[in-house]
Parts: C-alpha cells; structure tokens; sequence
C-alpha cells in the first residue's frame, strides 16, 4: 500500500483543479513496482563524489536505493565499503579513502532523460539526524562539455539535519568565471515527519521554488545572464540522492544511521500553454 496523501498538506481541490488546467504530465516514475529502480529512467552517480562527502554512493545496490510498498527507498548507512579508486600518496580526497564509512545513493536522469522549462514535482518524506542531506536538484544536461557551474544548477530541495526545520531552494550559475547563488528558505516545524511535496515551476524568465502549497522563492533567469549562453534556458536533468556530512552536511550523528530517504513519486509536467 501506498503511504496516505495528506491533502491538508499537500493540495486543496481549488489547487489540484488549477494544476491540471496548466499543466501536462510527460515523465514520471509512480514507485508501483518493486525491486531496483526502474534503469530505462534511473542511472546512478558512484562512488565519492563531491563536496566531500563522507558516504560512497553504490551503483544498484537495494541496501541503498529499492522500491518497496510503493515507494522509492534511498537509505544511508554506516558500514565499511571498499574506494576500486583508492591511491596511496595522492591529495585528492577522492582517491585517497582506502575505505568509505558509509553508503548511500544517488539517483540520475543523465542520458535518458532531461528537460527545458515546465514542473518538476517530488512527493518525499526526508530522513531526519545531525549530517544527513538529502536533496531533489538539477545539473545542466551539458555539464560534461561546459563543466559546473556554467551548466547551472536548480536545488528544488535541500534540508541538512544540523538545521533540522529549514528548507532551501537554490539557483547556482557562473557570471564573469565565477560562481553566484541565489538562496531562498522556509521554515516549518519537523518536515521529515511526513511526506510533502517539493516542487519548482520553472518558465523562460522566471523558477518558482514550492513546498507544498507555499511558493517561498522565485529566482530570475535573466540574473544568470540574457544571452543564449544562460543555463537556465537550456535542459537539465534531476538528481535525487542522500549526502552524509561534507561541507554543509557537517558531523554525522552514526547513533541516527541507518536513516531512509522516502520518495512516493516523481512528475515532471509541461505547461499547455508552450
């Protein structure tokens, strides 16, 4: 069975009959299966990957990322994995873990799937507990040729267990070589004690940043310049995944491991009036 929506928390009937005037599915993965993630829509990021990060994501592992009982489980835990990229001697912080001290997962729509403008909506429930960072975000689809940040960046979701009642929504982007942000934040009480939605309406000129019901941010595109080179005018893909400590994450609370990182769905939409 599926976990109850809570329309008292999620969508009034004035909003649902709203949003199924303006928008049109076009992609979505429902969980309504089990086993792995379903690969014709899912690749994974492995390994350590950045902001160094203490977890070693796994590549189709169920320990770390499953559907069961009609949700997508990504699961962080404490347990000792071997680095096939370990180097003794070298600086790089990626090479020279002999071991990781956790696992997690990151799940990409890399080469199978992006878009340009449109909704993306995630129905979550977020694990709680000092270090851990989950996030629902996008990479621009040509980050392999431009590299990041100039491929640009939308966090829909970000929440870090150190900051246990903060959501935030991000635009990262280059300007001039350098890398800027705009940040927007809602509070609210204990959000990983429910599922809510996450969601970002995104259109030529402007990305709307949604936590339920409530729109707590908007980020101008042309902030990230107004010229054809703007990343936010081009595609992007979706990453959903549980970090564990790094730059922000910060010290990991082990007494709290292993946590669970619970997705219902995944929708993109497309407005009908494009």
């Amino acid at each position: 069975m599926r976990y109850p929506v809570i329309i008292a928390l999620s969508l009034t009937i004035t909003t649902i009959v709203a949003h199924a005037a303006q928008w049109q599915l076009v992609w979505s993965d429902e969980f309504d299966y089990t086993g792995l993630p379903d690969s014709t829509k899912w690749d994974y990021e492995e390994g350590f990957v950045r902001n160094n990060e203490m977890q070693y994501y796994t590549r189709a592992r169920k320990q770390n990322a499953r559907v069961e009982n009609g949700v997508l489980v990504i699961e962080g835990r404490k347990e000792q994995i071997a680095n096939p990229k370990y180097k003794p001697g070298t600086d790089s912080w990626i090479q020279k873990r002999e071991y990781g001290q956790y696992t997690s997962a990151s799940l990409i729509t890399f080469n199978k799937a992006s878009w340009t403008f449109g909704r993306i909506e995630v129905r979550a429930r977020l694990p709680q507990g000092k270090g851990t960072w989950p996030a629902i975000w996008t990479l621009g689809a040509n980050i392999s040729k431009v590299r990041w940040p100039k491929c640009g960046e939308i966090d829909i979701m970000e929440h870090v267990g150190k900051d246990p009642n903060w959501i935030c929504g991000t635009a990262n982007y280059d300007l001039n070589g350098k890398r800027q942000y705009d940040q927007g934040k809602i509070q609210t009480e204990t959000p990983y004690a429910d599922f809510h939605i996450f969601a970002i309406e995104w259109f030529d000129d402007r990305i709307d940043f949604f936590f339920d019901d409530t729109k707590y941010f908007t980020f101008p595109v042309d902030k990230a310049g107004q010229g054809e080179d703007n990343p936010f005018r081009k595609p992007q893909y979706l990453l959903i995944n549980l970090g564990l400590g790094g730059s922000w994450g910060g010290e990991i609370d082990d007494s709290m491991l292993p946590q669970k990182y619970l997705i219902d769905y995944v929708r993109v939409y497309r407005s009908k009036t494009d």
